[in-house]
Order: C-alpha cells, then structure tokens, then sequence
C-alpha cells in the first residue's frame, strides 16, 4: 500500500507542476466544431498517464519494453499534436508502430495473416475512438476507470498482466479527475492522455482475449465502441462531412447539447453503462465459445439499439 502512496504523491506533484507550466507556456484547448466546452482551459494533462506508465516499468524491472516503447513513442508525438496540431500524416505512423510494437510484444503469430491485419486495424481503430471520444468534462477518465476495473477483476483471477500496470494507471486517472471532473475543468486530457489511453486498453484487450480464447472481452470497450460505430456510420452516409473532421454528433454531445444534461452526469452514464456490460462480461467469459459469441452479440444489438433509438430522439446539431 506504501508504494501506491509513492506513486500518488509523485503523480500529483507532476500534475501540479505540468498545470503551471502549461499556463505559462500556454499549453491550452481551444474550442472548436467537437469540443463542449466554451472556454480556452490548458490541454494535455493526459501526460500523467505515460508518465504512470514509465514508472510502472521503471519499478517492474522494465516489464512489457515493447509496449512502453509504444506509449511513450506515441506520447510524444500526440503531445507535439497538443501543441502544434500536426497533420494525420505524421500521427497515424506513429499510431501503426505503437499498435505493431503492442503485437511483438504480446508475441503473436503471425499466421493467419488475416487475424493479424484485424488486430492492426482494429488497433488504430481503439486507439482513434479514444481520442474522438474524449469531448466532455470527465468522459475520458470515469469511462476508463470503468474499463480498467473489468480487467483488474478478470485479472485478479487469471493473473494475466501485472496488476500494478493497471493499479498506476488507475491512480494517475484518479488524480486527473481532480482537475477535470469538475464542471469547469482545470485541464483536458488532450491527445496524448487519450491516445495513451487507448493504447493501453488495446494492449490488455488483445493480451485478455488471446490468453483467455475469450471474444466476450472485447465487449469491455462496447459502450464507446457503439457510439463510435453508429456515429461513423451516420456520418459516412447521411453527412457529407470528412470523418477526420471536427463534429458534434456523438450520442454523448447531442445529450450535452440537445438534452442539457451536465457533462458529468453524461460521463457517469456511460461509465456506469459499461460497469453493467463489466459484470456480465466478468460473469460469462469463461463459457463455451459459442455462448460467448451469443452473449457478445446480444450486447452489441441492446447498444446499437439504444444508440439508433437516441439518434432518432434527439435533434441533428
């Protein structure tokens, strides 16, 4: 318990003095066609989650190198983003070799090449739908917390990951509420605390489902996953809009928007969501394959469902 009062102490001090620093060097968010909030407020305090990472590995007799390689290589470049905007041409490599470098390390086969090239695209998908779903005051860090307890308890049996990897990063998201949980939040996580994020998600989704033989722990990510999708689809076919484009349509912006529903009432919504899908998923992943499908199917038709019924309930913005 010792150590993890080390780690606290330490990451809140570093969040404190990225705080002053940004507001010096005016490191700030300024709103724009995605964004729900109407005031400039200091971008990029996401850097703690690298930062809990590095220690993890620091203390851990560098475990996992490969993966830490990837997060602090996409760290970096997604902090650059936060500063100077860098096109997608210079961050979707960086994104493929964080995504490549996760693969090598968890080890897997390369054969069939099919599963390999979904593990990839899917991969980038993760690591993209992360950073598009991070709009609002407190979504990014409860939804994440959300997530990262499905695997801790599933971990807790299986023993599949070091737990402390999971635990650091809990405890620097912990600390990040303090300053965005908030309604008017201190600061936003930025590129590099959600694209961080999501690549470590993707890490413990392919290690689980790999080590487990379990699809059902995919389902770990279904409430963004849904909205993303749907918002995706909407976009490709009823809107002429680039999808890299800034927009507003995600079911958790129109509810912000439309409903005026608070952002961290909408944030805990989703979080509370995805800690249903938890305990059912943490109930079931070790049933037959096909059960798993079923259940992991059944899911995904529930929140498509809700998705499309929402869509239809509330007015286009």
């Amino acid at each position: 318990m010792e150590k993890y009062f080390f780690i606290l102490v330490i990451i809140a001090i570093l969040s404190f003095v990225y705080l002053k620093l940004a507001i010096k060097f005016k490191i700030i968010d300024k709103p724009n066609k995605r964004s729900s909030h109407t005031k400039i407020t200091v971008r990029g305090g996401g850097i703690i989650f690298p930062i809990a990472i590095l220690l993890f590995s620091l203390l851990n007799d560098f475990s996992y190198p490969y993966f830490t390689i990837g997060v602090v290589l996409i760290s970096i470049v997604s902090f650059l983003d936060d500063i100077y905007t860098l096109s997608s041409k210079v961050r979707f490599p960086f994104q493929l070799l964080a995504v490549l470098l996760i693969l090598v390390e968890l080890a897997l086969p390369f054969s069939p090449i099919y599963l390999y090239v979904f593990y990839i695209l899917f991969g980038v998908g993760v690591v993209n739908m992360f950073n598009f779903m991070d709009g609002i005051n407190g979504i990014t860090g409860l939804y994440t917390i959300s997530v990262l307890l499905g695997f801790y308890f599933i971990n807790e049996i299986e023993a599949l990951v070091a737990p402390d990897l999971i635990i650091y990063s809990l405890i620097s998201l912990i600390v990040f509420g303090f300053y965005n949980f908030r309604k008017k939040a201190l600061f936003f996580a930025g590129d590099i605390g959600s694209i961080t994020l999501g690549v470590l998600v993707f890490f413990l989704l392919i290690l689980f489902t790999y080590k487990l033989s379990s699809p059902l722990i995919f389902a770990l990510v279904i409430v963004y996953g849904g909205d993303a999708l749907i918002t995706l689809l909407y976009r490709k076919i009823f809107t002429k809009e680039s999808v890299l484009d800034a927009h507003r349509h995600h079911i958790y912006q129109k509810l912000v928007d439309v409903k005026k529903i608070s952002h961290l009432n909408v944030s805990i919504i989703y979080a509370l969501l995805q800690m249903v899908v938890n305990i059912i998923v943490y109930k079931s992943y070790k049933l037959d394959f096909n059960i798993q499908i079923f259940v992991f199917l059944g899911l995904m038709i529930v929140f498509f469902s809700l998705y499309l019924y929402s869509f239809k309930r509330l007015k286009t913005t």
